[in-house]
């Protein structure tokens, strides 16, 4: 009969989530894993499989809570504009947060990938184009229903706010506080076409 597991699951992931959020996919070893898990490399192999399952996991959990107040914006908000206003204000809060690594995981777990990794690199990349297209199609919307006006460019205003999004979380992991990260956004909301 199995010996039931030593360690809560959910606890442990979270710890895996951030040490490959702090230190990205092919920096993390198994045996910083297993440190900041407080587990040996067989409770992890059993209870997760190899370090690239266990990486899925813990992306997915990191869309499911940190990350997730990206869609939820998105599906709450009655604009495209107040949609993007709150996904930047509340990246600015999410990536500056002192408890839990800086910045979006999404966006920089696979920044520093070999050939060997390619498969993770390109995941996180399909999850940013995702991303993406969910503004852009919240944009577009905006567009078809007379709220932002005839001209505006739905690929080129979501491409724009992503980068933004993106270069906040890189702004985040070099430092940068909930402040200054709030002022890029209010900054970016500047560029929102008058209707």
């Amino acid at each position: 009969m199995a010996r039931p597991r030593a360690f809560d699951r959910d606890t442990a992931l979270e710890r895996a989530l951030e040490e490959f959020w702090r230190h990205g996919y092919e920096a993390t070893s198994i045996a910083s894993l297993t440190a900041a898990m407080g587990i040996r490399p067989p409770s992890l192999y059993a209870a997760f499989g190899d370090k690239r399952r266990l990486f899925g996991e813990a992306v997915d959990r990191y869309q499911r809570t940190h990350g997730a107040f990206f869609a939820r914006a998105l599906a709450e908000e009655p604009t495209a504009r107040a949609a993007v206003e709150r996904v930047l204000r509340e990246a600015a809060d999410t990536y500056a947060d002192p408890a839990h690594p800086a910045g979006c995981m999404i966006i920089s777990a696979a920044t520093n990938c070999g050939p060997e990794s390619a498969d993770v690199e390109e995941d996180l990349r399909r999850m940013r184009a995702r991303s993406k297209r969910m503004l852009v199609d919240r944009i577009r919307a905006d567009v078809v229903a007379g709220r932002l006006p005839a001209g505006t460019d739905p690929e080129a205003l979501g491409a724009f706010y992503a980068a933004t999004i993106q270069g906040m979380s890189r702004q985040a992991q070099d430092g940068a506080s909930a402040e200054t990260l709030r002022r890029i956004a209010d900054l970016a909301m500047a560029a929102w076409p008058a209707g």
